[in-house]
């Protein structure tokens, strides 16, 4: 769907996928189409998406309310604001109502199997995020236990991993060890549900906020092919590529034209904007039940 200027709406920031606007006690969040890789946004949007992510988020909050409580008030228009309605058929399906907080600026990120980044310090240190590991893994093997393995939140530019340590110089102590136990918790609850789905979920990205009254509070996105790795299990093997249920088919494809990770972004084909779309479509069909 071509994105469209919510013009009688309070527009208060744009992430690489989410606009959001500020309603007065709450705030709106809508998931566009747009679609980033190596935290550039591309050109060209994948049609459908994010209605997609809307609906893997909504569901992930609504089943994980009882390890945390999140931002998420309700998807349906008709409890929205009247003067959302006028833009019923955008944000139909793509948008949340969503309580105001206060965003820790901290990426929380959990590690159950090794790769990408992680693979590549492994290879140099036997660590991930400076956390020492068994020598000898293969790349994709699965981790003796999930790991927090946090990074900067940036405005722009690249997210930089972090130590515990460093952490906290941000948040806090005791705001670190919670998000950090919090979010292991999220990801082995995710990882138990979806393996029974035939999907592995190798890592995983959450974020979170404080209330006015100073509740911690999933906030974002959950779970989704944007922030998380997804692997089909039946396939699974450590030291070979996997299934995906994300937007690797993307990365792959950058990788392979030489493409320099730095606007502007090469304009994609439409075999890769169809291929990105069936794996996040598939990916909802093994989730949301």
């Amino acid at each position: 769907m071509i994105e469209i200027n919510l013009s009688n709406l309070t527009h208060l920031r744009s992430g690489k996928v989410r606009d959001i606007y500020d309603l007065g006690n709450y705030l709106l969040f809508v998931a566009s189409d747009r679609i980033s890789a190596f935290d550039v946004i591309m050109d060209d949007l994948i049609p459908g998406k994010g209605a997609i992510l809307s609906g893997i988020s909504a569901f992930w909050f609504e089943n994980t309310s009882h390890i945390v409580g999140n931002h998420f008030i309700t998807n349906k228009i008709v409890d929205y604001p009247e003067e959302c309605k006028q833009y019923s058929e955008y944000l139909q399906g793509r948008s949340m109502l969503v309580k105001k907080c206060k965003v820790l600026p901290i990426e929380c990120i959990v590690r159950g199997y090794i790769a990408g980044s992680g693979w590549k310090e492994y290879q140099q240190s036997n660590t991930i995020c400076g956390i020492s590991l068994p020598k000898g893994l293969l790349e994709f093997s699965k981790l003796p236990k999930p790991i927090f393995t946090p990074s900067t939140k940036a405005e722009e530019g690249h997210d930089e991993n972090i130590n515990f340590e460093q952490a906290t110089k941000i948040i806090g102590e005791e705001n670190t060890a919670k998000i950090r136990d919090i979010s292991i918790e999220l990801y082995e609850f995710g990882a138990e549900y979806l393996e029974k789905n035939d999907l592995i979920l190798a890592d995983t990205k959450f974020e979170f906020g404080l209330s006015d009254d100073g509740e911690l509070l999933l906030i974002d996105e959950a779970l989704t092919p944007d922030s998380s790795r997804f692997w089909l299990k039946e396939e699974y093997a450590p030291g070979k590529p996997q299934i995906n249920f994300d937007k690797q088919v993307l990365r792959d494809y950058l990788l392979s034209i030489g493409w320099n990770k730095q606007p502007p972004p090469p304009p994609l084909p439409q075999e890769i904007v169809t291929k990105t779309l069936d794996k996040y479509k598939e990916a909802y069909k093994r989730i949301v039940k």
